[in-house]
């Protein structure tokens, strides 16, 4: 005689529901992006798009924004070519109306926000005793104020929604100087700042559901650090823990890291990815 089949009991349903709600995710699926949304600051070339990059094929959607169009819409199309859910936008970040539309545009395009990439930025280099003011100024305007700008426009989103991370992409610079050079007063301040900024909005917005952490590149090839790489590779050849310039794509790993589940009981932290220039 065929036994028939037990019925569920509704102890059974809530061991289910227990077991589905507890269960640990894997390692794929800690890392797994699929259904968030990320702004990526000066994501059209270099680093930033690596990091964008990096956020997609990890299954995120990206809104990408630059000052300028030139390198921006060609990096919307190549991402789009290549199946990753893109859309970008001008954007400078150290004004404030420009912010305010850049995040309204993206929750309007994508439905959300989880992740801010604030990694724009600017230098200006010369001896502190010949620094123009407005150098100065500038330097200030986009690489600490219009982080600030761009966390404050995001939080507000991931507030409502009771979960995000921001990741504000600092400098080594930030956190050692040289005798030897390059001198940019106005830079190793504002990436310091910045440092100092990614702690207060951590402390601020953590028991709120927002992580805040930041990263510390060292040398890499792009647009800022080039003009000086030809001076200094020697050094970092001959000095480095890790003998050589940052390669590209190196810089993938930590921002899904930090952009994901993975890290999801880190913020506050600053990560330097410096081959061992900060050891």
């Amino acid at each position: 005689m065929q036994a028939s089949a037990r019925q569920i009991s509704f102890t059974d349903v809530n061991v289910l529901i227990y077991l589905k709600t507890n269960m640990k995710k894997t390692v794929k699926e800690m890392f797994d992006l699929k259904g968030r949304v990320a702004i990526v600051t000066g994501g059209s070339r270099g680093i930033g798009k690596e990091m964008a990059e990096g956020l997609a094929e990890a299954g995120a959607s990206v809104m990408l924004c630059a000052r300028r169009s030139e390198w921006l819409d060609e990096t919307a199309a190549e991402f789009t070519m290549r199946g990753f859910d893109a859309a970008a936008m001008t954007c400078d970040v150290s004004k404030p109306d420009d912010v305010e539309k850049l995040v309204a545009a993206t929750v309007e395009r994508f439905g959300r926000l989880d992740i801010l990439i604030n990694n724009a930025g600017i230098s200006w280099g010369a001896m502190p005793e010949e620094m123009p003011l407005e150098k100065w100024q500038k330097v200030m305007d986009v690489n600490l104020t219009g982080c600030f700008l761009m966390a404050q426009a995001a939080g507000r989103e991931m507030l409502k929604q009771g979960s995000g991370s921001v990741i504000n992409i600092t400098s080594i610079a930030g956190m050692t100087s040289s005798a030897n050079g390059p001198f940019y007063a106005g830079y190793a301040a504002s990436k310091a700042g910045l440092i100092g900024l990614t702690r207060e909005l951590a402390a601020s917005w953590g028991r709120r559901g927002i992580r805040v952490n930041a990263i510390a590149p060292g040398f890499f090839h792009s647009r800022l650090a080039d003009p000086v790489l030809d001076i200094y590779e020697r050094s970092i050849q001959e000095n480095n823990v890790i003998p050589r310039i940052g390669n590209e794509g190196e810089l993938k790993g930590t921002v899904v890291f930090l952009a994901s589940d993975a890290s999801s009981y880190i913020t506050g932290q600053t990560i330097a990815v410096d081959g061992g220039m900060t050891v």
